[in-house]
């Protein structure tokens, strides 16, 4: 998906509508997946969702759906179909099949853990990052090296012989899995490295920054840091975990800016990424950023806390810092609206109010863009900072 100088690639989109996922939340899904794709580099033509209880165990969706996918994508001359969930490795195989009926049209079945890969490898610039993201790709593409010697099935050998498409798939395999395990003994001596300068800063007090991809975590450590911390508005843009000193009011402390998390993250990155997230787990207070203009911004606040669970983070010092309310928006009703009000027709005055009122001293409001209530951010962060270097040097109280 990322040839320069070629026409752009198009798309279409699907996903499942079911019991675990509602109309509204499979929509939901589809657009961050086209804002997935767009970041890859293609063009969405169309999105399909269908009504399943569970998957389609052969081709995921049914066949009806399918043929119309198949019509669609072979009368536009679409390059590739993404689906929302992970396909398995028959899935993958099965709908090649059917959807590639033409011969001379070579359409890509992808998924979103596929895509989402796929960006993580055009986004790494480090060689830390670069050998995270080769070994989640290695171990994705494991289960999935059958399909690639499909066209050897028909010179299998007979009794007492070993076919070639057998040959080349164990082959193959071999390479994969040994490539695996040079990449995760590369990640080890890495690790050790990374976390010597990790103790190395053990004297200051550490503030990771942590979010939803996409919600400002980068344009806030620019702002907070006075450096320059890649930003841009695309999902992922930030892969490798930087590190800047910061001094509010005299006081020094480091602050990281990390990846950002996402729903349906696949756990092949979670596993790759392990040492990038020891910086999130061994930092002191975590300042978690959210974009409070998305419609669905208490979703993602809930996904990027399971993860911070699930990691072993969880109990960290949280700064909740609810980013970009230059850009909230809320539809007021008419007087004569009668329908029962949603969290759409709510103010930002309105939100404060709600479960946000119970949060304190430990919620803040701000635009990094526009640059409001930042002094009123820094004020906060600076307290939180100075009470934890009270509490570790009872005797360094110069700096304050």
């Amino acid at each position: 998906m990322y040839d320069t100088g070629k026409k752009q690639e198009t798309a279409v989109l699907i996903g499942l509508i079911n019991r675990s996922q509602d109309e509204d939340t499979a929509k939901e899904y589809l657009d961050e997946l086209e804002f997935l794709t767009e970041t890859a580099g293609a063009k969405v033509l169309k999105r399909y969702t269908q009504r399943l209880e569970h998957p389609d165990s052969r081709t995921f969706i049914g066949a009806g759906k399918l043929n119309d996918v198949r019509t669609f994508v072979v009368d536009h001359q679409v390059d590739i179909v993404i689906f929302d969930d992970e396909l398995s490795p028959a899935q993958q195989r099965n709908l090649e099949k059917e959807i590639n009926t033409e011969k001379e049209i070579k359409i890509k079945v992808v998924d979103r853990t596929r895509l989402i890969l796929d960006i993580f490898a055009a986004r790494a610039r480090t060689a830390h990052a670069k050998t995270q993201v080769e070994l989640a790709q290695s171990i994705y593409l494991l289960p999935r090296l059958t399909k690639m010697w499909d066209h050897l099935d028909r010179i299998k050998g007979g009794i007492g012989m070993k076919g070639a498409g057998e040959t080349e798939i164990e082959t193959d395999r071999r390479i994969v899995r040994d490539r695996i395990a040079f990449l995760k003994e590369r990640l080890k001596i890495i690790d050790r490295q990374m976390e010597t300068q990790r103790k190395n800063r053990a004297d200051m007090i550490r503030v990771a920054l942590v979010g939803y991809t996409n919600v400002g975590k980068s344009t806030i450590m620019n702002m907070l840091s006075k450096s320059e911390v890649f930003a841009e508005n695309k999902l992922f843009a930030t892969l490798d975990t930087t590190v800047r000193k910061v001094v509010i009011e005299n006081l020094p402390f480091l602050l990281s800016d990390t990846v950002g998390f996402i729903r349906k993250l696949p756990t092949t990155l979670v596993e790759s990424f392990k040492s990038t997230l020891d910086e999130v787990r061994e930092a002191d207070i975590l300042v978690h950023v959210v974009d409070i203009s998305h419609p669905s911004f208490e979703d993602q606040l809930n996904v990027v806390n399971q993860t911070l669970a699930d990691i072993g983070a969880g109990d960290k010092p949280i700064l909740l810092v609810f980013n970009k309310i230059d850009a909230f928006v809320f539809e007021e009703k008419e007087e004569d609206d009668l329908t029962p009000s949603t969290k759409k027709n709510l103010s930002l005055d309105d939100l404060k109010k709600t479960w946000m009122n119970k949060l304190n001293s430990e919620c803040i409001f701000i635009s990094a863009t526009d640059k409001k209530n930042l002094d009123e951010f820094k004020k906060v962060l600076y307290e939180k900072v100075k009470a934890l270097h009270q509490k570790r040097y009872p005797y360094n109280n110069f700096l304050y």
